[in-house]
């Protein structure tokens, strides 16, 4: 087949889906891959989120090893 240009679609890459997924939930999914891959609990603060044109978000993410005296 010759090369078949995809046409884009604007309003697929306008409206944003990150937006609608909550901080907490970002937070608690990331906290539980790198607990799981490290051995150990950690937690995951994200902060200063900018969602971007064309579906994209930046955004600062801190891990950090949750510590229990207890344990």
């Amino acid at each position: 087949m010759a090369n078949q240009e995809k046409a884009i679609d604007v309003e697929k890459l306008l409206q944003n889906k990150l937006k609608s997924i909550s901080i907490s939930t970002l937070e608690n999914s990331i906290a539980k891959v790198v607990s799981e891959l490290v051995g150990e609990d950690y937690k995951c603060s994200i902060s200063e989120v900018k969602y971007t044109l064309f579906s994209g978000a930046d955004f600062h993410v801190k891990i950090e090893l949750t510590y229990n005296p207890n344990e």
